[in-house]
């Protein structure tokens, strides 16, 4: 092999690694301005609402143009679905990390139930602009602004973090249905606790929404047919 050989192979290595590392460099820069553009929404949608939320004020917030933003997010629902997609996979992981502590099965199924519904209610007892944010799109009882593919994909990752309760029940001797019922009971249980907790309307029944939430979850495991 001839010395100029050796050193076209050689350039041709040292250019391949260095498009390599321009990629890497580009792709670590294009991620971290992704979640700048993601604080700055999330604290705009956080103080403003969705409605007061423009793409100039996140723009503003970000410290970019706003047409600059559209390298990155298409229009403004499309950021709300980054921002609560991110919230239902932290959701998610909590809610797969609870663990119970029941040494027979029945008693670990009871135990893994209640560790995994308190999990999801404490992710949003702890976080409750994270709640708000799920809500956000909603008029009424119809959500606006989410392309179906979209919406159908972040009501996924709900489902996603409520089917280790219904796992359970279905454990505990409910059948599939059933399951689903009380899974949604459980879900809109939480919910339910924590907007009147949130908004303050708990004061008028002067009730502690932690002990809502045990009592309820007492009562469903009271009734389940193995417990």
């Amino acid at each position: 092999m001839g010395k100029s050989t050796a050193i076209r192979k050689r350039s041709t290595r040292h250019n391949g690694a260095t498009a390599e590392s321009r990629v890497v460099r580009e792709s670590v820069l294009n991620q971290a301005r992704r979640t700048l553009i993601l604080d700055a929404a999330r604290s705009a949608f956080f103080e403003l609402g969705l409605d007061g939320a423009s793409l100039r004020e996140i723009a503003k917030r970000a410290g970019y143009t706003p047409g600059a933003i559209y390298s990155y997010f298409a229009n403004l629902e499309e950021i709300y679905g980054a921002l609560l997609g991110e919230s239902l996979q932290r959701l998610n992981q909590v809610v797969e990390a609870a663990k119970g502590a029941g040494k027979s099965s029945s008693a670990k199924a009871i135990d893994l139930l209640r560790a995994k519904a308190e999990a999801f209610y404490v992710f949003y007892r702890d976080n409750p602009k994270e709640l708000d944010l799920g809500f956000y799109l909603f008029v009424g009882v119809k959500p606006r602004g989410l392309t179906p593919e979209l919406n159908q994909q972040l009501n996924e990752q709900l489902m996603a973090a409520l089917r280790p309760v219904q796992v359970q029940l279905e454990a505990l001797g409910l059948s599939a249905d059933e399951s689903v019922i009380e899974t949604s009971a459980v879900f809109a249980h939480i919910v339910g606790v924590l907007v009147v907790n949130n908004t303050g309307r708990i004061r008028l029944f002067k009730q502690n929404p932690d002990s809502l939430f045990e009592r309820y979850m007492k009562l469903l495991i009271q009734r389940l047919p193995t417990a």
